[in-house]
C-alpha cells in the first residue's frame, strides 16, 4: 500500500513570539477566472517549531502534520534563508 503524501509549503516567518510555534505567510500566484490577470494572495499558516530555531523574515519549508492544537496543524521541516 502506498504511503500518503503530504503537502509541503515554503513561506516566509512573520512572527515568532509564541513559544515553539511560528506564523508562516506563503504566496500564491494565479490567474483570475474573468480577467487573466496574475493575482497574488497569501495565507498564514502555524507551525510547530520544536527548537525555537525560526526567527521573523526566515524563509522556510513547512509541512502537514497532525493536529497539535486548534490552529496548529503544520511543522517545520527545513530554514532555507535567515533573515540575519
Amino acid at each position: 500500500m502506498a504511503q500518503e503524501q503530504r503537502k509541503v509549503l515554503t513561506g516566509t516567518v512573520v512572527s515568532d513570539k509564541m513559544d515553539k510555534t511560528v506564523v508562516v505567510r506563503v504566496e500564491r500566484t494565479h490567474r483570475h477566472p474573468l480577467y487573466g490577470k496574475v493575482v497574488r494572495t497569501h495565507k498564514k499558516y502555524h507551525a510547530h517549531d520544536e527548537e525555537n530555531a525560526c526567527n521573523e523574515g526566515d524563509m522556510v519549508r513547512i509541512r502537514e502534520a497532525r493536529p497539535m492544537s486548534k490552529r496548529k496543524r503544520w511543522v517545520v521541516i527545513e530554514t532555507l534563508e535567515s533573515a540575519n
